[in-house]
C-alpha cells in the first residue's frame, strides 16, 4: 500500500514538473529554434533563474543590489557596442522604448535575444555570460529605462 501512494505521489510530482518546465518557451530571437541552454556558460543555473524558467519574468527587476551587480557586469560585457549608459553606439540604445526586436519588451524576449543571439553584430552572449548573470544585466537595463511606462511590458 505505501509503494502505491509513493508511486501517485512520484506521478503528481513528474507531471506537475512537466508542465512548469512547459509554461515558458524559449526560442531564438531570428531562427525560432528551441534554446538550448546544454551551451549556456558554468554557474548560471541559480534559484532566480529557476523561478525565472517558470514564467519568463526577471526575478531581480527592482532588486538594488542585483541591479547594481547588472551595471557592473554590463560595461565589460556589453558598454562597448551599446554605450556606457545604453544610449547606443555600434549597436543599438537600450534605455529608451524603441525596441530593434519588439520581442525585448519582455524580460522573456531580451533573455533570448541576449542568450541567442540576433541579426548584425549581436552574437550569442551564452559563452560569455551566465544565465544568472544575464538576468542581472536585464534587470539593470529595466532599471535605467526612460521610455514610456506604457511601452514596458516587463512592469504588467
Amino acid at each position: 500500500m505505501n509503494i502505491k501512494v509513493l508511486a501517485v505521489a512520484a506521478g503528481i510530482v513528474s507531471m506537475s514538473s512537466v508542465s512548469v518546465q512547459a509554461d515558458v518557451d524559449f526560442r531564438h530571437a531570428i531562427e525560432g529554434t528551441v534554446l538550448d541552454f546544454s551551451f549556456a556558460k558554468k554557474g548560471g543555473n541559480t534559484p532566480g533563474f529557476k523561478k525565472f524558467l517558470v514564467d519568463g519574468k526577471n526575478p531581480y527587476n527592482g532588486d538594488k543590489d542585483a541591479i547594481q551587480e547588472g551595471h557592473d557586469l554590463y560595461m565589460p560585457a556589453c558598454s562597448g557596442c551599446h554605450g556606457h549608459e545604453a544610449e547606443g553606439k555600434l549597436g543599438p540604445g537600450l534605455a529608451d522604448d524603441y525596441w530593434t526586436y519588439p520581442a525585448a519588451e519582455t524580460d522573456k524576449g531580451l533573455f533570448e535575444i541576449l542568450y541567442g543571439g540576433a541579426k548584425g553584430m549581436m552574437g550569442p552572449q551564452n559563452v560569455n555570460l551566465n544565465t544568472d548573470e544575464m538576468l542581472h544585466i536585464m534587470a539593470w537595463m529595466r532599471d535605467i529605462y526612460k521610455g514610456d511606462p506604457k511601452k514596458a511590458k516587463w512592469l504588467k
